[in-house]
């Protein structure tokens, strides 16, 4: 049965250079790459009866697709095919969610590079996905142009 490989996509660079790295460095896994609508907590969402009636909603999940379709766009330049997946909710529990329920091996992330206050108060997706996700998590860098 072949690997699968779970790539969070964002539109960072971060996120960009984590699916290169799935694409590079797994060629032998089947990668998905999953885009999460981070949806607004509080008043909106006590009137809102569905995601689909939040504010912004429409053009977050116009946003998702045209991430999604720039990293299938991004996979089949090196000569692979990539799996896209929308969901809602929070980034983090989503993602890791994601790849429990569907029998993936491993989640690719990318680091956004916080450190000391800033990641203390802001908390960081790919760190919480490190310490919920009961599989291997890869957390890459963006890598600085030499």
């Amino acid at each position: 049965m072949p690997r699968k490989t779970l790539v969070a996509v964002d539109g960072s660079p971060q996120s960009e250079a984590a699916l290169a790295y799935a694409l590079e460095e797994v060629p032998e896994s089947a990668i998905t790459a999953l885009h999460v609508i981070r949806l607004p907590e509080g008043y909106w969402s006590s009137f809102a009866a569905s995601d689909a009636e939040l504010p912004g909603y429409e053009q977050a999940q116009e946003r998702g697709r045209n991430l999604l379709e720039e990293a299938v766009e991004a996979a089949a330049d090196g000569g692979r095919e990539l799996e896209t997946e929308i969901v809602s909710g929070k980034p983090a529990r989503e993602i890791v969610d994601y790849a429990t329920e569907n029998g993936f091996d491993q989640i690719v992330v990318g680091s956004h590079g916080r450190h000391g206050v800033d990641r203390v108060l802001l908390g960081s997706v790919s760190e919480a996905v490190v310490r919920r996700a009961p599989m291997t998590v890869v957390v890459v860098h963006e890598q600085p142009d030499r």
